[in-house]
């Protein structure tokens, strides 16, 4: 991943597949936002819209406009992304 990308993260806390990737994201000192989720159903209804998904967590990956998704089944490439920077 080249460094000039960007990582948002949308989850919610308490959510133990979160803390997973945070924890992941903070070891690899990959700086990342975070869109809590809870609560709050049209953030959810984003993700439908965009993904087809409203279970977290989703990774986005990308700048400019252009960002690829890991769904909450696609985590485990995560950190190879990561390790690509």
């Amino acid at each position: 991943m080249a460094t000039n990308q960007k990582v948002i993260l949308w989850g919610k806390n308490g959510c133990s597949y979160c803390s997973n990737v945070k924890a992941l994201l903070e070891a690899e000192k990959q700086p990342y936002e975070w869109i809590d989720v809870e609560g709050k159903d049209v953030l959810r209804d984003v993700l439908e819209i965009k993904y087809g998904t409203r279970l977290i967590p989703v990774v986005e990956i990308g700048g400019d406009g252009k960002y690829e998704a890991l769904l909450h089944t696609e985590l485990d490439r995560l950190e190879s992304l990561l390790s690509h920077k």
